[in-house]
């Protein structure tokens, strides 16, 4: 599915880009609203991308469809990640300064993370500890686990 060009800029975004660009190895799920995948330049394991596949232009843009669904794809990608990883802290980042297209960035972080690597500094492991080998390696397990976790309506740690 294709998305639709909604703003004059959706040539330019870099996140709209990957709704053609992205190979099916990379995607945990795609559904009509929402892809999550792992994203070039932000392949860390453990690192992926709940992108809204139309152009919407930060959290304030999102229709009240994609707004009332965006939690629980959220909810079960970060318990997936979590499960997959065994990582004790798992964030959850929307920033949407340099893609204002918006998407948010879950990041595992495992207990071999330097604390002066953890919190806001976790994000200078996006050049550091970037192997897109061993994150492509993740995706499958990370979408076996998010099919799951959307389908059971449960979470992590919630039993």
């Amino acid at each position: 599915m294709s998305s639709t060009p909604s703003h004059p800029d959706d040539a330019d975004c870099f996140m709209c880009g990957l709704e053609e660009t992205t190979e099916e190895s990379a995607v945990v799920f795609r559904d009509p609203l929402w892809t999550a995948q792992t994203v070039p330049g932000y392949d860390v394991p453990g690192w992926f991308v709940l992108r809204a596949r139309r152009h919407a232009e930060r959290i304030t843009g999102l229709d009240d469809t994609e707004a009332a669904t965006f939690g629980r794809r959220a909810r079960d990608l970060v318990a997936a990640v979590t499960e997959a990883t065994g990582a004790p802290a798992t964030y959850l980042v929307v920033f949407g300064e340099n893609h204002p297209h918006f998407h948010a960035l879950i990041t595992a972080r495992g207990a071999e993370v330097p604390a002066d690597r953890r919190s806001g500094d976790l994000f200078r492991l996006r050049t550091e500890a970037a192997d897109p080998a061993a994150a492509a390696a993740l995706v499958p397990t990370v979408r076996e686990a998010y099919a799951r976790f959307a389908a059971s309506g449960a979470t992590a740690g919630a039993a």
